[in-house]
């Protein structure tokens, strides 16, 4: 490519809007905060009662004081685990974006 086509084309990248191009992008990483922000309003509560009811009480026969405990020690780990993988997924993401533009230049 002719040096001067290269200057005509970065000046014409300067002339777009800022964004323009990136709304899959956007909308993926939206997607992505939406999926984790059900996952951590869902999971630990769901998680929770189940373990409570069904494992802890049904399954071990626990007291139902043994029970609150370990159940509420079962959501604090699945919101460690949710927490882990949305900063995996940003991460992720962050990598294969600044690979993108880093082609592009």
């Amino acid at each position: 490519m002719d040096p001067m086509d290269e200057k005509k084309l970065r000046a014409l990248q300067m002339l777009q809007p800022p964004g323009l191009g990136k709304g899959r992008a956007l909308l993926a990483t939206l997607r992505t905060l939406m999926l984790f922000t059900a996952a951590m309003i869902t999971l630990p509560i769901g998680l929770y009662f189940v373990s409570k009811t069904y494992l802890f009480e049904g399954v071990l026969g626990l007291p139902a004081i043994d029970s609150y405990f370990y159940s509420a020690i079962v959501a604090v780990v699945s919101v460690h685990i949710v927490l882990a993988l949305f900063v995996y997924m940003a991460w992720n993401e962050g990598t294969r974006q600044w690979q993108e533009t880093s082609k592009l230049e």
